[in-house]
């Protein structure tokens, strides 16, 4: 199948990375869709921000900017945003009955040959599919943040998934310049947050025990094991509210130690300190 247009569904912290990966690198045009004008302006201004750092280096021209923004369409509506597409890359919160719901949706207006893609880090993707008649269209395609910069996508076949629906989505990240893996099996936090989500939580507990301080954390870890950045750092870029929902998922998929919630987790997320996008974390940001 030939993907010419892309729909995706959020414009938030991974959706507007997406729409910009989907129009200005493989050349899509893309439907970027959300459920408030104020999250689409917040969206499209982050993609014109990032466009803008590119010009600034000399990576862009001002024309191929306004190239890439002619290619994104943000748009309210479902209909319009999916109605013509030949891939729809769902990036809402990590909510079960959010995705759900929004598939169902995409039953009712995307095209039948449409694939149906859900870029989420930890929940099922049989589940998801469940609120589809086709899942065998029903993949995960995991981008990370930000999609812009970093170059994998994790592919999550559901039991049902065809393989030619796994095939056209490789093809796309590859377009997308993205390299992919296949995780074979719809597991819990898939392949790469089931080996970093307890090393976060590890980091949390080091901080609520006071063994150390943030800088030294994140020291220890860049320069003890070669990370790009280091894991108390790379919570608030990911968001405290995201890696607790990741929790409570492993928590009810896998029966280990391992996952319980630090308490100081729950008392951040509590207190609206859920990293980046809030300005504060356990930085200030």
């Amino acid at each position: 199948m030939k993907i010419k247009k892309v729909a995706i569904i959020g414009a938030g912290l991974m959706g507007h990375g997406i729409a910009q990966v989907a129009a200005q690198v493989a050349g899509y045009e893309v439907h970027l869709k959300d459920i408030k004008q104020e999250f689409l302006d917040k969206g499209m201004g982050r993609i014109k921000w990032s466009l803008g750092k590119l010009v600034e280096k000399e990576k862009l021209t001002q024309d191929d900017v306004d190239a890439v923004l002619r290619k994104i369409h943000p748009t309210l509506d479902m209909k319009t945003a999916v109605g013509e597409a030949d891939i729809v890359i769902e990036a809402a919160p990590e909510k079960l009955q959010l995705k759900q719901t929004l598939f169902e949706a995409f039953d009712e207006f995307a095209p039948d040959h449409a694939i149906l893609a859900s870029n989420t880090s930890s929940i099922s993707i049989n589940t998801i599919a469940e609120a589809t008649k086709q899942p065998d269209k029903v993949v995960g395609m995991h981008f990370f943040n930000p999609p812009q910069i970093m170059r994998l996508v994790e592919i999550i076949r559901g039991e049902k998934t065809s393989d030619e629906t796994v095939a056209a989505v490789v093809e796309v990240s590859q377009k997308m310049g993205k390299e992919t893996v296949l995780c074979k099996k719809d597991v819990p936090g898939f392949i790469v947050n089931r080996v970093l989500i307890p090393a976060l939580l590890d980091a949390i507990r080091l901080v609520q025990d006071d063994v150390a301080s943030l800088e030294d954390i994140d020291k220890a870890i860049q320069l003890g094991l070669n990370w790009p950045m280091g894991p108390i750092r790379l919570l608030d870029y990911v968001g405290l509210d995201t890696t607790l929902s990741i929790t409570e998922v492993f928590q009810k998929g896998l029966d280990e130690h391992r996952y319980e919630t630090p308490a100081l987790l729950e008392k951040m997320v509590k207190e609206g300190k859920l990293g980046r996008k809030t300005k504060q974390g356990f930085y200030d940001w």
